[in-house]
């Protein structure tokens, strides 16, 4: 049994700069969930970071969009393993939907501070690269993975 692990491994590679638009438009997102309440934009958000951690990322519209603010901001491209994002966006999924549940069950304080921890993570990721699914990485796999 491997005894460690820091974050998952790809053989893909994604430029680091769509990651960083990703998570700012992600916290775009939450904060207008935050501040109209409207579970449709958590829909939207959960169907794209589906598509974000599958093999149909070329389909996810927050992708699309941040790929043409990368172009027009014409700055150096920076590739980075694919494999924490991945796992990145399969955690913001699981909030989404969290979200979304707690909405439809009236439990508005829950999803409200479901929803701030994700837009904090998107916020960190966003402003400084810094990626918590990939810190929070070793104890999911410990425990989905232990023999």
């Amino acid at each position: 049994m491997k005894t460690y692990a820091f974050c998952p491994i790809s053989d893909k590679r994604i430029d680091e700069r769509v990651v960083r638009i990703n998570a700012t438009l992600t916290f775009a997102f939450i904060l207008l969930f935050v501040f109209t309440g409207s579970t449709w934009l958590l829909a939207i958000l959960a169907v794209d970071f589906l598509l974000r951690s599958t093999q149909f990322s070329k389909y996810s519209f927050i992708g699309y969009m941040s790929r043409q603010i990368a172009k027009f901001l014409s700055t150096k491209m920076n590739f980075i393993n694919a494999g924490p994002k991945i796992f990145a966006a399969r955690v913001g999924l699981v909030f989404s939907i969290l979200i979304i549940i707690s909405s439809f069950l009236g439990f508005e304080l829950l999803a409200l501070g479901i929803a701030l921890v994700l837009g904090i993570f998107s916020f960190l990721e966003s402003a400084f690269g810094f990626c918590v699914a990939c810190k929070i990485y070793p104890f999911i796999y410990k425990i989905l993975y232990r023999e």
